[in-house]
């Protein structure tokens, strides 16, 4: 089996990834308003972090197929950023590629100035919370201001 690739989004990725992020967001519940899956940027990844400033989404292809994703995009004017539509298919889970991923989201942020990263995320994403805390990021008692996302019940945050 090959290794899988880790690269920015580009147009032609857009319908591949929104079915990733549809079915892993129904795999764990992640249906409706509340949840990333069901945010409007989910039909057209691509051109929504193409075009925003201090945004970068990448895919993870692995033999021509788009099996997960993950990104970065501003979340607020303190130099706070927040972890996006990180979503792998089951067959993508258990390989590193959720680390790698995380990884390549965090350097990115930092490269790009900012100071730390949120993210929030459903208790029911055993692995995903504790790849999070073995990266370093800690848990908050509630969401942090401004997120879209009232569905989710685990809310974190990494200093970068």
């Amino acid at each position: 089996m090959a290794s899988p690739l880790i690269r920015p989004i580009k147009p032609k990725d857009d319908a591949a990834i929104c079915q990733v992020i549809t079915s892993v967001g129904r795999e764990f519940g992640a249906i409706g308003d509340g949840f990333g899956p069901s945010d409007a940027e989910v039909a057209m990844m691509s051109a929504h972090y193409l075009r925003e400033e201090g945004a970068l989404y990448f895919v993870v292809e692995l033999e021509g197929e788009i099996i997960g994703g993950g990104g970065i995009a501003p979340f607020n004017d303190q130099g706070i950023c927040e972890l996006r539509k990180l979503f792998l298919l089951p067959r993508a889970r258990g390989l590193g590629v959720g680390s790698q991923l995380t990884s390549e989201c965090l350097s990115f942020a930092k490269s790009v100035g900012y100071t730390a990263c949120y993210l929030d995320t459903l208790a029911s994403m055993k692995s995903a919370v504790s790849l999070y805390e073995k990266l370093g990021f800690r848990h908050l008692s509630a969401p942090y201001p401004g997120t879209v996302h009232g569905g989710c019940d685990v809310w974190m945050l990494k200093e970068l």
